[in-house]
């Protein structure tokens, strides 16, 4: 028998994670990245700026150093590289939104996470006193709702180039992105196949910033933005259908609807590209799967699965060619085909 102790590093480290985390989202709330996107400034500069105490927001600055958010040269505080592409409101990339969101709502809803696992379900009543996951008890205003669609915007740019290029899409002609949110996929899809048609599907607020969003990039005239709630309504005529962050916010039931639907509307040799972070078939990694299935259980219906879990859904509908391709990004991919 031996009396060497097991390494403490991994509880020892997580017992601190969270502190790094809620580091990076009070310097992006406090509005440290904006203040130094023009240029270098010391400390006192940015607690007047910032409203701070030259103090604190001095140990915040040298902690978002050590994190590699921030560089510092003598007295002078800049930007990194990673800080300026995504923590920046400036910036086309940035994920500024969804970190406000991470910040305001999420942070709280996981504090219930022992509800949420004790009760089986989200925790926005016992968190906000809200009836369910509705997002427009966030989104107060129009500035807080186009912020966090951007910041989806920006995770989008991230993988959807990944996801588009996961499989040889250059058979179909017209994709329809459902819940297409800012386009960034259709938009990715159609850099990459030049003959390829897009649709961006989505709910009618949505519209207005995917067109916006859409005109500015080089395949505005082959990507159109289609109002109407996948749920309800009719979908458009497309040979490829996609869907992406969205099986994973549903209940089953819900889920094999829409599946169903899909389905139905495509053409023989028609597919579905799905869009989400798989599991292993162990259900041991990644670890951004295990923590977004976490995610799913505190803040919606849903949850991540595997891809042998996805197979099971899109054959009950009827879908018999199913493959699952991963990514380097936070987004695999999975092409469903019907026969």
């Amino acid at each position: 028998m031996t009396n060497e102790v097991a390494d403490p590093a991994v509880v020892l480290d997580l017992m601190e994670a969270f502190r790094r985390s809620k580091t990076m989202f009070a310097a992006v709330s406090l509005g440290v990245f904006d203040s130094l996107a023009d240029k270098p400034k010391a400390v006192e500069t940015l607690a007047a700026e910032l409203n701070a105490n030259a103090d604190a927001l001095g140990r915040l600055l040298d902690a978002c150093v050590g994190l590699g958010l921030l560089q510092r040269e003598g007295m002078q505080y800049a930007n990194a590289a990673a800080a300026a592409a995504y923590l920046c409101r400036n910036s086309p990339n940035r994920l500024t939104g969804y970190l406000v969101y991470s910040n305001d709502i999420l942070w709280k809803l996981w504090g219930n996470l022992e509800g949420a696992v004790r009760e089986g379900g989200h925790q926005w009543k016992q968190t906000f006193g809200w009836d369910g996951p509705i997002f427009a008890n966030f989104f107060h205003n129009e500035d807080a709702k186009r912020e966090f669609l951007l910041g989806m915007h920006g995770y989008g740019l991230i993988s959807s180039p990944l996801v588009a290029a996961a499989f040889d899409l250059s058979r179909f002609r017209r994709i329809v992105d459902l819940g297409g949110a800012t386009g960034h996929l259709a938009v990715a899809a159609c850099q990459r196949y030049p003959s390829l048609q897009a649709v961006v599907f989505d709910l009618p607020a949505a519209a207005p910033l995917a067109r916006e969003m859409i005109a500015a990039t080089s395949v505005a005239g082959r990507v159109s933005v289609q109002a109407g709630d996948f749920f309800t309504d009719a979908l458009p005529q497309a040979d490829l259908y996609a869907v992406g962050r969205i099986l994973h916010d549903w209940t089953e039931e819900k889920i094999l609807t829409l599946l169903g639907k899909v389905h139905a509307a495509l053409p023989a040799g028609g597919a579905l590209l799905i869009a989400e972070k798989m599991l292993d078939e162990g259900k041991a990694t990644p670890m951004w799967a295990l923590m977004q299935s976490l995610n799913m259980l505190v803040c919606t219906e849903g949850k991540e699965r595997t891809l042998a879990e996805y197979k099971v859904l899109l054959n009950k509908v009827g879908f018999a060619e199913v493959e699952g391709r991963r990514t380097s990004s936070p987004l695999d991919a999975i092409l469903a085909v019907k026969r």
